[in-house]
């Protein structure tokens, strides 16, 4: 009998680790990295208003995916980008977002029952493959810290800190700072819930800071499908009255 219990707790710990572990639709970023030889799919839509003083609202409407390979049990390799782009408002465009290559590297693994979270980092380039206005010529780059807690209760926490240099225009670039939490929970075997707080400083010189909240859910069909959605609000400075987003997930390979 306990050996049987041993077997079934077993399998239902590998079972959890192997489970689809997406960093999305939150705009935190955990320290989970794909396995390796695998390789994840995050792909999703997102739909934005933005009031403008004294001008038409700014409405968007964006594609974005992501594709995360495994390289090792602590690194994986990122390429990220926006396929389409269209904006409605006192400027009509559509076109294309810039590309992003990251690579994600966990340092630092917390333990079983400790308070000591994983660490990470996310080094990035920005390639402004972009046409205006979405983008300029120059890429942008950065560093985040990546910091995950394993919380009681099922609770779980991502929290982001990051410094980036913004080109801008005509030339030179802007240091902006970013910071992000999201707290999650597991509701069952099937459904995770989370809420999150954002702060981005200015990205462009003489603009304001922003803060922004959202929160969603998660809805896994298998271990390797999960599906999700988010509502998104700015708090504080420049940012999207509201923005809700809905995506899906899948890891092929391992």
């Amino acid at each position: 009998m306990c050996a049987t219990i041993a077997v079934t707790a077993c399998v239902a710990a590998a079972a959890e680790s192997e489970r689809i572990q997406p960093d999305r639709p939150n705009f935190s970023t955990s320290t989970n990295t794909v396995q390796p030889g695998a390789v994840q799919i995050e792909s999703g839509a997102e739909y934005s208003r933005t009031r403008i003083g004294g001008s038409p609202a700014e409405k968007q409407f964006t594609l974005d995916v992501t594709v995360r390979v495994g390289l090792t049990e602590r690194a994986e390799i990122r390429l990220e980008g926006e396929p389409l782009v269209v904006t409605r408002g006192q400027q009509d465009d559509t076109g294309n977002g810039d590309l992003s290559l990251q690579a994600k590297y966990r340092f630092f693994d917390g333990r079983q029952g400790s308070w000591w979270p994983s660490l990470g980092l996310l080094p990035f380039v920005t390639f402004p493959i972009a046409h205006a206005p979405h983008g300029t010529n120059v890429p942008d780059f950065g560093l985040y810290g990546l910091a995950s807690f394993v919380l009681p209760w099922r609770l779980s926490l991502d929290a982001n800190l990051g410094v980036g240099g913004l080109a801008q225009r005509p030339s030179g670039y802007l240091a902006q700072g970013v910071a992000s939490a999201a707290l999650g929970r597991d509701l069952g075997e099937r459904w995770s819930t989370f809420g999150e707080v954002f702060f981005t400083s200015a990205a462009e010189r003489g603009a304001r800071d922003s803060v922004g909240f959202d929160a969603g859910v998660q809805f896994y069909l298998t271990p390797r499908v999960v599906l999700d959605a988010a509502g998104q609000t700015s708090l504080a400075g420049p940012g999207p009255d509201y923005a809700v987003r809905a995506g899906l997930s899948v890891r092929f390979g391992r």
